[in-house]
């Protein structure tokens, strides 16, 4: 008898499957130290967006396949040498845009700080982002200059490059199409002595192999430069980067992705030129932003679009948008706002839920998608043991404008405890979590949120507010707080059930207007947060302290 063998099919998250790739293809390479990089041009506002295939991802990656016994360095580099472009952005960081035209072509390094409190333009820029990327990972990241390897193993690759110039120029003009580089083209390009632009120098000759004559189309200058006063033309230089850090896995952009593109034709090079192996890599997509009227853009440096890792971790955990990231496969294009931070905590608390079993997944792919996403999301180690308590970003935001700071670790732990939002005895990581998040949600509400979420209580219902709430509504109001003082049980459930109930006979049109004489009551507006959680944090006493003065 023939018996059927089972197969067992098992699902696995994205970056775990990429990681087995990865595994086979760099043991393949037998290397005492696998390294992996990300490259940046600190060519203006350094979004958030710059941290996920730069950074998360060969991250999470090392992290995984360090598990795996693999020792692997882990590098970002700064593309330093680039020229800046003088876009309008550019020019509108300065105080005096039609002035700053003048660093047009500089080496981004060479561009001055537009407000002077740093030494130049990258470092100013580097600000909002270079020191919070401890924050979203576990810190084992170099940070490498342009600059700096010009100084040491980029100029090494560029002494080899004149050797090998020919070769170079041959590959590289199977991609150029209509404008070849001509016989005798040098790749190299200096910064003139006399403008200080680098995007408009023309090597003319190579001296002794370490040093260039140059013309500038520019002021006219003819000059001679070192091979550290310059940079290779772009292509070559990705290349050198390879080389000088030893790259063996690299992602990269989806603008460098196409078929015969920027990234084909460096591998060309690496191969077929220099005569050793291409980092591994993938592409990814974009990271967009949703503004507050809800448009999308693209996040750009050079065009200033974006928000930096300094502000989201003003208003949000790390966690949360490592989450976003590694939820999302690399080519999926992810879209954050700062105006959505409360949606996007309840969307990481489902998935905390499924990881500790809290919660059904739809199958077994969200499972593991989510899971593993919430799992991974911690930068520093795993998860705690038992699932932490959680209260909701909104309840949380709510309660920072109820209470004064100074009260939010007592009162406010009582009044969460109270309704029921955590237990008697919550764990540390939890209460630690909830403490930080009302620190977070204050400031979302300050700079962020919605105007029917900020509020400032009234010390009482105003005689004035009371006398123009028209004698119907009054009923409706004596009726409701009958029903709340009744309640044994003070949460937002119950809250809600006494006010549906309150106000079950009225039409939707007089219920919406009762509900703005509701708030003027409390807020002296006729909007505000969603009743039930404001009454809840707000407490019982209180609440009836307003509704007993109809």
């Amino acid at each position: 008898m023939i018996v059927p063998r089972m197969v067992v099919i098992v699902v696995k998250h994205w970056i775990d499957e990429l990681a087995d790739q990865l595994y086979e293809k760099l043991l393949e390479r037998n290397k005492d130290v696998y390294v992996f990089n990300g490259g940046l041009s600190v060519s203006g506002l350094q979004h958030i967006g710059r941290l996920r295939g730069e950074i998360i991802i060969p991250e999470v990656l090392r992290r995984i396949l360090t598990g795996k016994g693999l020792r692997i360095k882990q590098y970002i580099t700064l593309y330093t040498q680039d020229a800046w472009k003088g876009k309008k952005a550019q020019l509108e960081a300065f105080k005096n845009p039609g002035e700053a035209g003048k660093y047009k072509g500089w080496p981004l390094i060479k561009v001055p700080d537009p407000e002077g409190c740093h030494s130049n333009w990258v470092e100013h820029f580097w600000r909002d982002f270079g020191p919070y990327i401890k924050e979203f990972t576990d810190g084992l990241i170099e940070e490498v200059t342009t600059t700096d390897l010009y100084r040491g193993r980029l100029k090494e690759f560029t002494k080899l490059t004149f050797q090998l110039r020919d070769k170079v120029r041959r590959v590289i003009n199977k991609y150029r199409g209509r404008k070849p580089y001509p016989e005798g083209w040098i790749p190299f390009e200096p910064i003139c002595s006399r403008c200080g632009r680098i995007d408009s120098t023309v090597s003319t000759r190579i001296i002794d192999g370490d040093r260039v004559e140059y013309e500038c189309r520019n002021c006219g200058n003819r000059g001679v430069s070192t091979l550290e006063n310059g940079k290779l033309n772009w292509r070559i230089e990705w290349v050198g980067v390879w080389w000088s850090l030893g790259v063996d896995f690299e992602p990269y952009g989806k603008d460098h992705a196409a078929p015969g593109g920027s990234r084909d034709s460096c591998v060309d090079l690496t191969v077929n030129v220099y005569g050793f192996k291409p980092p591994e890599g993938i592409p990814y997509e974009w990271v967009a932003l949703r503004t507050r009227d809800k448009r999308v853009l693209d996040m750009t440096s050079s065009g200033f679009i974006g928000f930096t890792p300094r502000e989201w971790l003003e208003v949000a955990h790390p966690h949360i948008y490592r989450f976003i990231v590694l939820r999302t496969q690399p080519m999926r294009k992810v879209i954050v706002s700062l105006y959505e931070i409360p949606q996007y905590y309840s969307q990481y608390y489902r998935a905390e839920r499924i990881y500790y079993g809290l919660e059904e997944a739809r199958d077994e792919e969200e499972k593991v998608l989510l899971s593993r996403s919430y799992e991974l999301s911690y930068p520093k180690g795993k998860p705690p043991s038992e699932p932490p308590e959680q209260v909701s970003y909104t309840h949380l935001a709510i309660l920072s404008q109820i209470l004064p700071r100074d009260k939010w670790g007592s009162e406010g732990v009582r009044r969460l405890k109270n309704t029921g939002l955590i237990p008697e005895n919550p764990s540390s990581y939890g209460l630690k979590r909830i403490m930080e998040i009302i620190e977070k949600a204050s400031v979302w509400v300050e700079k962020y949120a919605p105007e029917n979420m900020k509020f400032k209580l009234l010390p009482g219902p105003s005689r004035e507010i009371i006398e123009s709430i028209p004698e119907e509504h009054r009923v409706v109001l004596r009726r409701m707080r009958r029903l709340l003082e009744e309640l044994s049980e003070w949460s937002d459930e119950e809250i809600k059930k006494a006010m549906i109930e309150a106000t079950k006979d009225m039409d939707p049109g007089e219920r919406r207007k009762l509900y703005h004489n509701f708030y003027r009551l409390l807020l002296g507006k006729p909007s505000g947060p969603r009743a039930a959680p404001l009454l809840a944090l707000l407490g019982k006493e209180n609440t009836l302290k307003y509704l007993r003065e109809v």
